[in-house]
């Protein structure tokens, strides 16, 4: 994810007096907002679409890091085990 630093960078004072311009710029490029207090930043304004896809990628990251623990520590068992249980499960 790219960032402009002459664009993308606002004041909230900015933020409070500009509102909808900001939002706007936001969603027209898709880049975060890097908002600061102070000069320096402090908070990150992310378009909900990009938030969404940024999070199930998390999700799925540390979903795929649990399974590499169980397998490094050997708790897996063959596949077609699972499925068998699995057909017995749906069938009861």
């Amino acid at each position: 994810m790219s960032v402009s630093i002459t664009e993308d960078i606002k004041t909230v004072s900015d933020l409070k007096t500009k509102t909808g311009d900001v939002f706007r710029q936001l969603h027209r490029t898709g880049r975060p907002i890097i908002v600061t207090v102070n000069g320096k930043p402090d908070a990150v304004l992310i378009n909900v679409e990009v938030f969404e896809k940024k999070l199930k990628a998390l999700n799925l990251g540390a979903l795929i890091a649990e399974a590499e623990t169980d397998v490094k520590e050997r708790r897996t068992r063959p596949a077609r085990e699972f499925l068998r249980e699995i057909k017995r499960s749906t069938k009861a």
